[in-house]
């Protein structure tokens, strides 16, 4: 398994959606939390069984929320670059990368 680092932004992130289901219900944020934690776990394990995405990317999509995590493979550590909204623009992210 290798280390998982995230990139300010998408903590950010992460915690604002968390937020947001824990507004609609305890159930709707433990069941966001499970799916990210899930995400992280597969990633960590295997991370160049996902996709190349764009920018040298790759990407895990959830499958039950609609959003992918999107996350660099280098070396001995996973950067996660966003929790990529899919009702955002595509690439609003990129920027960070630069």
């Amino acid at each position: 398994m290798l280390r998982v680092e995230f990139l300010e932004e998408a903590g950010d992130e992460i915690e604002f959606e968390r937020s947001y289901y824990r507004e609609h219900s305890i159930t709707a944020e433990a069941a966001f939390l499970r799916e990210l934690d899930h995400a992280i776990s597969v990633v960590s394990e295997a991370p160049l069984r996902w996709p190349l995405h764009t920018q040298n990317t790759r990407r895990y999509v959830f499958p039950s929320f609609p959003f992918s995590l999107v996350y660099i493979a280098e070396n001995d550590v996973i950067v996660v670059a966003a929790l990529e909204s899919h009702s955002k623009r595509p690439g609003y992210w990129h920027k960070r990368l630069r």
